[in-house]
């Protein structure tokens, strides 16, 4: 005899449409990665001459040769340092700022938040002259060279990174009690030893998420990447595109080394789900 159901169990055609939709979801989420996985596998004359959806014949040749055709390692270490780099002066940056701004009153503070809101509003396009001037005309004036280097990079990355990255901060140190720095401060510690010791550890998933959000910016960036660096500052985002020639383009190739690239961001994003998640979604529910 079936159990009876639940007065707040969802209806049964709910259900079934919920499990249909979802499967078509899922479908059209994999298609491409499987078209990406399978043209990878494929010699080059098979990927041109048609798509199949079984392929005839499987290689490995595409993701031997990625690394000959290209300095696809070279392009490699350059993204890692950059969006490292990035990644970790954002997070330092936006620590110190967002717990200024969260536990502190001071004259322009309104301002100061407003501002840095604001800043998300102007599309990134806007600042790639200032920015290839402003760099030229350091270079030619102090010598030190941010036009075409990792550095100058860094920087171009951490003018979009930093102002949301202290934004996302600012709410999340808002959700920790006042009454934990209050403690450590009764117990002896200073202003930036209660940070780290109880503020920073208790603020892990917000930090996560914000250095996610650096690092995943960073590592797929295409138009700053392709103006502000030269052959050998190169990043992947900018070096795929050597699999296109003036003959012929190595889609396999193309398909192979986009799935390498992507292996570190898929991996971190999996190892740091669950911080990602609770970082992603503090402060929603008061």
């Amino acid at each position: 005899m079936p159990s009876p159901r639940s007065p707040m169990a969802a209806p049964r055609s709910f259900q079934w449409t919920r499990r249909v939709f979802l499967t078509l979801l899922t479908a059209f989420v994999l298609l491409p990665v499987y078209v990406m996985v399978s043209s990878s596998l494929k010699p080059l004359a098979d990927v041109t001459s048609g798509f199949h959806w079984l392929p005839s014949g499987l290689t490995l040749r595409p993701y031997i040769d990625i690394w000959s055709t290209v300095p696809l390692a070279r392009y490699f270490v350059n993204s890692l340092v950059v969006a490292g780099a990035a990644t970790v002066c954002s997070v330092a940056i936006a620590v110190f700022a967002a717990y200024a701004v969260s536990r502190y009153d001071f004259r322009g503070k309104r301002v100061f938040t407003v501002t840095v809101l604001s800043t998300q509003m102007f599309p990134g396009i806007l600042f790639l002259l200032p920015l290839f001037l402003l760099y030229v005309n350091i270079g030619n004036t102090t010598g030190i060279a941010l036009f075409g280097s990792r550095g100058g990079l860094i920087l171009t990355y951490l003018t979009f990174s930093l102002p949301f990255s202290i934004w996302m901060l600012i709410g999340y140190f808002d959700s920790v009690p006042r009454d934990l720095d209050e403690a450590a401060l009764v117990d002896g510690c200073g202003p930036l030893r209660a940070l780290f010791r109880v503020v920073v550890p208790a603020a892990v998933p917000g930090i996560v998420a914000v250095a996610v959000y650096a690092f995943m910016t960073a590592w797929g960036e295409v138009l700053f990447a392709s103006v502000m660096t030269n052959d050998t500052t190169r990043t992947l985002a900018v070096g795929l595109q050597g699999y296109s020639t003036l003959n012929d383009v190595y889609w396999n190739q193309i398909m192979a080394a986009s799935l390498v690239v992507s292996v570190p961001v898929v991996a971190g994003f999996l190892l740091l789900q669950r911080y990602l998640v609770a970082g992603l979604t503090a402060g929603a529910v008061k």
